[in-house]
């Protein structure tokens, strides 16, 4: 007996959204057309282990990744420091990070979710690094997912995260939610700036990324007893990812 495909449905989904052919008549299109998948398994089923994270970075910024989706995390990190060494190489290397923010509606503000670019309200380490919260498909009160982590100081954006479809293992699709799936439409939006303009830094294309997504000030639901909140205090930009809007601001920034 080999390994069970269905081991590898959450990273075959993540990766469909950010790739999966468009306009084939097939599942779902993929947010960005001209990018490879590089796939580093480096989560078993459970919490992961830091050098397997800080090596996993390494690896993919050594063998050249633009960008790297991260849709995975935990409460406790005995050795954050390893991670954090391997995000600064992933920024020195030019190499964006894009960490989904976590399914707890916790407050990451109040608690730290690993891996960050920011733990205890400390300044961010980098400036490679995208921290993202999921939205449902409703607008107003609904509008965010029940379930997303979310932070004034360490969310930096919010992006669609429910009912998301995409591949899964043995020819099959499947709509899925999770800050995992919230995390990849950004990271397609990122790869999506970065072929098209090269020239672009990492931490040009998150300053993209955070500035020219929509801003939005209706009441929300989140955190586990879903109090209601002003979606602009929810992120550190209080806006949706808007894919348009960013190769707008990408194609003036790059002249």
């Amino acid at each position: 007996m080999g390994p069970d495909p269905e081991d590898a449905k959450h990273g075959t989904h993540v990766s469909g959204i950010v790739a999966q052919v468009r306009n084939n008549n097939k599942g779902g299109d993929g947010v960005a057309n001209n990018v490879k998948i590089m796939a580093v398994r480096a989560v078993p089923n459970g919490d992961e282990y830091d050098k397997d994270i800080a090596l996993g970075i390494r690896y993919a910024v050594d063998n050249g990744a633009k960008v790297i989706n991260g849709s995975f995390g935990k409460y406790y990190s005995p050795n954050k420091e390893w991670v954090q060494d391997a995000l600064k190489y992933a920024a020195k290397k030019d190499v964006l990070v894009i960490f989904a923010a976590g399914n707890d509606s916790k407050d990451l503000d109040v608690e730290n979710k690993y891996p960050s670019d920011s733990y205890d309200g400390s300044p961010e380490i980098s400036n490679n690094v995208l921290i993202i919260g999921a939205l449902a498909p409703s607008y107003g009160i609904n509008e965010v997912a029940g379930f997303s982590n979310y932070g004034t100081k360490n969310v930096d954006i919010f992006a669609p995260g429910v009912q998301i479809y995409a591949t899964t293992p043995n020819q099959t699709y499947e709509y899925l939610q999770g800050t995992s799936m919230a995390s990849p439409n950004v990271a397609g939006v990122a790869a999506l700036i970065r072929s098209y303009y090269p020239k672009l830094s990492a931490s040009q294309v998150k300053q993209i990324i955070m500035e020219s997504g929509t801003p939005l000030k209706n009441e929300v639901k989140v955190g586990e007893d879903q109090h209601k909140a002003n979606f602009s205090t929810i992120s550190k930009t209080g806006k949706i990812v808007n894919a348009y809007n960013a190769l707008l601001m990408a194609e003036q920034m790059s002249k």
